[in-house]
Order: structure tokens, then sequence, then C-alpha cells
């Protein structure tokens, strides 16, 4: 078998395509020297002795150059193996005099300690001081197919640093006289090509052979995200958003020790690169760290921004802080004091913004209507205040129109009596955030008197002219408030898995039912076309933020594909590509939410459901069990009072509520329970 450690490869460049291989026939090493050289291979392999560089006494051989080249060792002409030639080693004398002593020695080592000895010798009427003398070519080290090889060169005792060469070795796809090699000969033979949104992989192997494929992210561990063992000519059908840079294929027969073949053809595939960012996401540490979770590794800078709740841009704080270089899937730290809901993280890539984030507005509620205060600290102790807004940093106590400068006495005062929290401190400076509720409150006080003084007024005028008058009015008033209650209903962020049409159909009903009853339903039958540009877990997790952050529910509706799927994360805890639709939310949102459900962080945030008529109560599973899981139709009013909040309407108007939404349910749930053949095909549509 071919060696697995030897390092060899200099002349095969990064990316070898095809190669022609010279032959060496025999497996006899041997040792040339170029003309006026005289050179003696010492035996066979010997171990390798560590040593240190010593000062040479007197004229001494040292080698300056050193060159690799791969050929074949053939026994047979179909029984060949891979093998490296140590080439030009070029040799000089190293001290300006006459050579004295004529025999030194050269050594050739590999990573587990086994050498080769030459024994060269030159006369000394042929030296030049400081010039070469010659060359000595060695035939020839074993390596493995596919390896990475290296190969060193020293004398012994050793006079200089040794010389080294690394680099990567073909594989059987690589080398156009693989037929001589027998462990090429079985190999499965895969080709990669297109056909509109899919990829298929095209394996060309005999119809009785057996072999094994794998898919792997090829970064850190290369852990297999995808396994079959299958057999005869194969093809295989990926989905373009499965494609990532780093996405791998490893093919190998089923024998004892098989050689195993891998390629990336997607490095430069555009598509895998937009679904490496679309597959991004950050996490944060508690308590200050955080990590930027990707399949591949990619160029990314970091910064931290502040995001006011009015909307706008986020406003990088660069300076006082700084950029930071990212790598991926590694725990880094915040330079923070303390965490903010308004703190957000900026990822870029070439100065392009691609990913922001604000993470801690889980843990610590909703962005706040805080004020940024950025204190810069000069020489002398020289010190500056300004707050930041849109328009920029707006020094405190100055002219100008905006909020901050016209509270800058009140907010000066709130700094040092301790009122506003330090996030960040050094000697550069500091970052400062205020709370603005109670100037907000003053000012909305005021209005709110003013509007009481002019509804007194008028209802007082109204009473003198005509009381039945006041009476309709009064009435319509009530109405009014009540539209404009339900105006500001709740949102609920519908996630189901895709079973079949008969219950995508369902929760269509559902989704629109709800909306009738002024709630804000997102679910995502009516935004196919978002989904397929944001990709799945995407777009789940902005609708997630966006539902929590507004104070609404996001609802998991169980049925017996969404359990499978549930069961198959608990176990596995991934899923493999291309077994789930582009558009199925739920399969992407799980990984999400089982951390919520983890940690203790799913009650007043999550309500299960599920339709008594397709499910078993204890078949969901127990994790989710910890809040509310409601059975459809027969609890509906307790659901609709998990969704409503605890401002929503009382027991009678519940109990209505509930038999509008039970007979909007009833023909598609009928519908589910007829067998196949009977069913007619309809399309979800959305609210009107």
């Amino acid at each position: 078998m071919p060696v697995p450690w030897f390092l060899l490869s200099l002349a095969l460049g990064p990316s070898p395509m095809v190669l022609s291989l010279e032959r060496i026939v025999g497996s006899q090493n041997a040792a040339r020297c170029s003309p006026g050289l005289s050179c003696h291979l010492r035996g066979g392999d010997m171990l390798c002795m560590p040593g240190s560089i010593v000062s040479a006494l007197e004229p001494v051989l040292v080698p300056t150059r050193l060159q690799t080249e791969l050929v074949l060792r053939c026994h047979q002409e179909t029984d060949c193996d891979l093998c490296g030639t140590g080439k030009s080693l070029e040799i000089r004398n190293n001290l300006e005099k006459q050579l004295t002593q004529n025999l030194r020695s050269i050594r050739m080592a590999y990573p587990t300690s086994r050498c080769v000895l030459l024994e060269v010798q030159v006369l000394a009427a042929l030296l030049q001081p400081g010039q070469p003398v010659g060359s000595v070519v060695f035939d020839c080290f074993e390596a493995a197919l596919g390896a990475e090889v290296r190969i060193w060169s020293y004398t012994q005792p050793r006079y200089q640093k040794e010389l080294s060469l690394t680099q990567q070795l073909p594989d059987c796809s690589g080398l156009e006289v693989r037929d001589s090699i027998q462990s090429c000969s079985a190999l499965p033979w895969l080709n990669v090509s297109t056909d509109g949104e899919d990829v298929h992989l095209v394996l060309d192997v005999s119809e009785e052979q057996h072999f094994g494929i794998s898919l792997y992210w090829n970064q850190g561990s290369k852990t297999p995200r995808w396994h079959r063992n299958l057999t005869g000519p194969q093809t295989i059908t990926l989905n373009h958003t499965d494609l990532v840079p780093c996405l791998c294929i490893q093919v190998w027969p089923l024998e004892p020790d098989s050689v195993r073949t891998s390629i990336c053809p997607f490095k430069n595939d555009t598509r895998a690169s937009r679904n490496l960012w679309r597959a991004v996401w950050l996490q944060l540490l508690p308590p200050r760290g955080w990590r930027l979770n990707a399949p591949c590794s990619l160029p990314a800078e970091a910064t931290l921004c502040w995001q006011a709740p009015s909307g706008g841009p986020c406003q990088p704080l660069v300076p006082p802080l700084y950029r930071e270089n990212v790598t991926v899937n590694k725990d880094l730290e915040f330079p923070l004091l303390k965490g903010h809901p308004n703190l957000c993280v900026q990822v870029s890539s070439w100065e392009t913004l691609q990913l922001q984030e604000c993470l801690w507005s889980d843990s610590l509620g909703p962005l706040k209507d805080d004020i940024l205060l950025v204190e810069t600290r000069g020489p002398q102790d020289n010190r500056s205040l300004c707050a930041l807004e849109p328009s920029g940093c707006t020094p405190l106590l100055s002219r100008a129109s905006t909020r901050a400068a016209r509270l800058g006495a009140q907010l000066l005062q709130d700094l040092k009596s301790g009122k506003c929290l330090k996030l960040w401190d050094d000697d550069l400076g500091a970052l400062w955030a205020c709370p603005m509720d109670k100037y907000i409150h003053q000012r909305w006080a005021l209005v709110w008197l003013a509007c009481l003084l002019f509804a007194a007024v008028l209802f007082l005028l109204l009473l003198l002219l005509k009381k039945d008058h006041v009476k309709g009015w009064l009435r319509l008033l009530k109405e009014d408030v009540r539209s404009g209650a339900a105006v500001r209903g709740r949102a609920a962020l519908l996630l189901y898995s895709a079973d079949d049409a008969g219950f995508e159909r369902l929760v269509g009903a559902l989704a629109s039912a709800l909306c009738q009853l002024s709630l804000r339903v997102v679910v995502d039958l009516w935004s196919r076309r978002e989904v397929s540009a944001q990709g799945p877990l995407a777009w789940f997790h902005a609708q997630r933020l966006q539902t929590l952050q507004e104070g609404g529910m996001v609802v998991l509706l169980f049925s017996p594909g969404a359990v499978a799927l549930c069961r198959e994360w608990l176990q596995d805890g991934a899923s493999p590509p291309g077994e789930h639709g582009p558009h199925d939310a739920f399969a992407a949102s799980l990984s999400c939410v089982l951390p919520d459900f983890l940690q203790g962080r799913a009650l007043g945030r999550y309500v299960g459901a599920y339709f008594d008529s397709l499910l078993r109560p204890d078949a969901v599973p127990a994790l989710f069990r910890a809040g509310p899981v409601l059975a459809l139709p027969s609890q509906l009013p307790e659901f609709l009072r998990a969704l409503q909040g605890p401002d929503g309407p009382g027991p009678w108007r519940l109990a209505d509520m509930a038999e509008q939404v039970s007979q909007a349910l009833q023909p598609a749930l009928d519908s589910c329970l007829r067998p196949p053949e009977t069913e007619e095909t309809g399309l979800v549509m959305g609210p009107e």
C-alpha cells in the first residue's frame, strides 16, 4: 500500500487536472549525482533523529534548494503506485576556503521519523567558495492518493535550517494514467450538472458495484451532513437552496482500504454564495459573548450600532468603537459593560452590509426610547458630550433644533445623578444610555389634558342643546373605541408542516378566520415570494423577531408530519439536505424554536395547537407540552384567549368568536378527513 504520510507535490500545482506521469519500473530505491559528485545510498529507511543546528569547524556541504516530481512506480503494467522523486538537490560549499574533508551526509526525512541517508563526496579542486557544486536525485518516496505530503532535506549533523516542501497530491480524478493504479479502477466517477433550480450528482458505476457517498461542509470537523450506501448508477438531486461554497462530495467503493475521492464543485457558484449569507446567523452568549454561525468560512467585519425605536438606519458606533474582523463559529466577546435592547450587531463583507441583528431584544425586551450619549476624552482630562441622533452626534447645550439639544440640561443632570446606564468605558471615552420616557410622558400629559378640557366643554355644550343627541353620540364613540382596539389586534405567526394540500387548505382557513377577528396573521402560505427570496430560515427569524417585539404569539400547529420532524430534530439535531421543500418554514424554524423550549423561554411566547380529529394529544412531543397545547376546534375559546392576551374580549364575546372560527374551519376539516380520491383541488388564498 502507498505510504499515507509522505508530503510531496511541488510540481503538481494547487489544482491539477490531468497529469501524464513518468514511470519507474522496479521496487528498489536509487540515488544519482551530477558530474563531479559521487553519492552513495546507505541502506534503506532509517529512523530520523532529532537535532539542533551546530557550527561547522571546517568546510562542509549543505543543500540549498529542493524540488520534487510526481512519478509512477510500476511492478507490472497495470499495477503502479504513486511515488515522489526528490530532485535538483543543489549543494554548495558554505565556507570560503578549500575543502579538506570530502565526506558529509544529506538526509531526507518524513513526519513518521523515517529517513534515507545519502553520502556525498566532492573533490576539493572543483570547489569555488559559495558556489553550487552539483545536485543529487533520489528515486523515490511512496505517496498516497489525495494526501497532503511533505519532504525535508538537511545535513547530519545539522549545519543550517532544513529545507521542506508541502502540498496536496491529486486523487484519481486528476490522473490521466488512473487505469494503471488498481485502487483507482474501482472508484465511482462523479459528475455534477444543473437543471434549472436543481443540481444533479451523477455517479457512473456498474450495476453490481456498492459505493458510499457523503456530503459535508469543508470546515472544522468535516462531519457528514448526509450519507448513503448505494448500488449501481445513481442520480442524486439537490435543491439549489442547499448549496454553499464549502459543500463537498466524497465517494468511495465499499471495499476495505478503498480510496476516497472528494470534490468541492460549488466554490465559485454565485447561488451558493447567496445561500451562505442566508444561512448565517448571530448568537448571543451571555453575559457578553457572541458568535457568528455559518456553514463556511467567509470574510466578515463586525461593529456595534444603535437602533432608534422610531426606525431609520442603525447608526454604527465607529468611532469610538472599532470594526473587528470576525472568524465564523468562534466565540467572541463584546467590549461592553452592559447589554441594551437598542444595541445591534452589523456584519459586513467587502464593505457591504450583509447582516444586522439586535441580539439583546429577546432577553431585555423590545427597543427602548433611550438616547445614547457619547463621551469623548482628550488630553489634559478634556471631555465632551454629544447625543447620537439620526442627524449626527448633537452636542449637549447647543442651539440645534433637536430633541437632545432642547433637553440638554436635563440629560446632563440625569447623567450626574446616575440615572443613565454606562454601556462602555475606556481611556478614549464612554457610552451612556439615558431614558427619555419621563420627558415623553410630560409632553403627552399636557396634550391629553388639553384634549380632556376640550372634550368636557364640548360635552357640556351638547348636553345643553339636546340630551337625545348626546346619547347617540356616546354610542357612536363607544363603537369607534372598540373598532380602534380591534385594528390594533395582536400579531400571530403560524408555523406548520406542509403534510399535504388538504392540510395546507385547513391552515389557510384558520389563518383567514383569525384575520376576521382583527388579528395580524403571518403565515408562509401568503408570503411565498418572500420565503423563496430570503430562504425559510431567514424569513422565519425576521417574522419571529417582529412578532415577539410587538407582543404577539408564535403558534405551533402540530400534525403527523410536524411531530415526525420534531422527533427527528430531537434525536439527530439536524435534517438531511433536500428532504424538505423550499417554502417549509416549520422545518427551517426548529433550529430557533427548540432553544426557547429547552431554556424555558417559551411560556408567554408560544402556544401549541392540533386538530383533534387528525392527531392524538399524546403524540405531541413532551418538550412542547411544557406550555399550552390546545385541541381545535374543541378548545377554541382557550386558544383565542391565548392569542388575544389579557386585554382581550370577555367570555361571551370569546364564545361568539370561537363559534365563528369553528364554522369557518369545518369545511376544510371535513375535506382532510375524506379519502384522497374524493378531495377537490383548491387554492389557499390570503386575506382580502
